[in-house]
């Protein structure tokens, strides 16, 4: 029996993972900035915080994200989320099960998962997750020598036989994001593309305009 998942309006159509560590300018400020471009949602990505100052940054980030109405999703550390009540948990292949995190978290939250082939998007899908990010579509430095990059005709493949969201991210940029929208993509996740970019602002505000061709559910 399919589990209930939360509505698709409330999804991160519109991603900005964080890494402190690409910013040219502080991250609260990039982020206030990306946000203010139309970022809908902040994936809270800090793996080698401590604890208590991974909580600390999340705090902060919600009080933001509410400030701007976009969704709080905070990778892998469902304990974080829960303290912070943030809008949902982002799960990888080492983390918990999806069926253990659904009983922490509840239904109210969303639960999303990172994928890099059709296997893995499908065993996400039947794990009931709300969404999948699926890549890397374009070459990133955080995954060369990793992950090779699947391009946009095997997005155009998974989206026939993955009937839940899909979010598309590695190297996306302003001048690429059309093709994968086009590609069938419910929604993409930027890092560096917005972190390192002169505006942040600037830069949302041209992906937002892109997905606001494409997407037909409601998105802030």
């Amino acid at each position: 029996m399919s589990l209930p998942t939360k509505q698709s309006a409330y999804l991160p159509l519109f991603m900005l993972i964080t890494d402190r560590k690409q910013t040219r300018a502080s991250l609260i400020k990039t982020l206030k900035l990306a946000l203010k471009g139309g970022v809908t949602a902040i994936q809270l990505r800090e793996k080698d915080l401590s604890t208590k100052d991974l909580y600390s940054l999340a705090c902060e980030l919600r009080t933001l994200t509410l400030d701007f109405k976009a969704s709080l999703i905070i990778n892998d550390r469902v304990d974080i989320a829960l303290a912070v009540n943030a809008d949902g948990v982002h799960l990888g292949w080492q983390s918990m099960p999806v069926a253990i995190v659904r009983n922490l978290v509840g239904f109210k939250k969303i639960i999303g998962i990172s994928t890099h082939n059709l296997q893995e998007a499908l065993h996400a899908q039947d794990c009931n997750a709300d969404y999948i990010t699926y890549g890397p579509i374009f070459k990133t430095p955080s995954k060369e020598g990793i992950l090779e990059p699947t391009g946009t005709e095997v997005l155009q493949e998974l989206k026939k036989k993955v009937k839940i969201p899909v979010i598309a991210l590695g190297g996306i940029q302003k001048e690429n994001a059309e093709s994968i929208m086009a590609s069938g993509a419910d929604g993409i996740a930027v890092v560096s593309g917005i972190l390192k970019a002169d505006n942040p602002e600037k830069t949302a505000q041209t992906l937002h305009k892109i997905l606001h061709n494409y997407i037909k559910t409601p998105f802030i």
